[in-house]
């Protein structure tokens, strides 16, 4: 969803809408809970006048995120409706809202990063599963590794492996 300032100057006083399915999979680079994103359906339009274009857009998708308790994942929807204001001279100066406002830095509106901010926005703190039954919690994962009772039992702590052996030279 990437538009050169000359595509959208064309749009000065007419309406330009769209409708589009986006990868917003760089998501899981920021944030690596997130496990996958489904393609996001992005709708919406814009406005556009001499200094700026607001876009009001609809985005909605589906991500999958690790259950608090079990690690299972879980498909978690969203859907967000937000209004993002692009501003073509730097010296304009009648702000609105500065979350939503945007300087556009080169020739392009993206709105691929914009969109993107709003799924991790959207990310809840922490999500369980209804139903663990059918899918139990993985063994390992990245940097872990699930040990029971019995492991902890018969194992040997990596420090003190060193005294042992120094034990067992005595006996001899």
């Amino acid at each position: 969803m990437k538009w050169s300032l000359q595509e959208i100057k064309n749009f000065y006083r007419k309406p330009l809408t769209f409708e589009q399915n986006v990868d917003a999979s760089g998501v899981m680079e920021k944030d690596p809970e997130i496990r996958s994103v489904d393609p996001v359906h992005v709708e919406g339009h814009a406005d556009v006048t001499q200094q700026k274009a607001t876009f009001y857009l609809n985005i909605k998708g589906k991500m999958v995120l690790p259950c608090a308790n079990t690690l299972v994942d879980v498909e978690f929807p969203f859907s967000v409706k937000t209004t993002e204001i692009f501003i073509f001279d730097p010296n304009y100066t009648e702000y609105e809202d500065e979350e939503s406002l945007h300087k556009v830095e080169g020739h392009y509106v993206d709105l691929l990063p914009v969109i993107e901010e709003h799924i991790l926005l959207e990310k809840p703190l922490k999500i369980t599963a209804a139903d663990v039954t059918d899918s139990p919690a993985p063994k390992e994962g990245k940097g872990w590794k699930r040990v029971t009772d019995e492991d902890m039992k018969n194992r040997i702590d990596p420090r003190l492996e060193g005294l042992a052996k120094f034990f067992d030279e005595d006996k001899k």
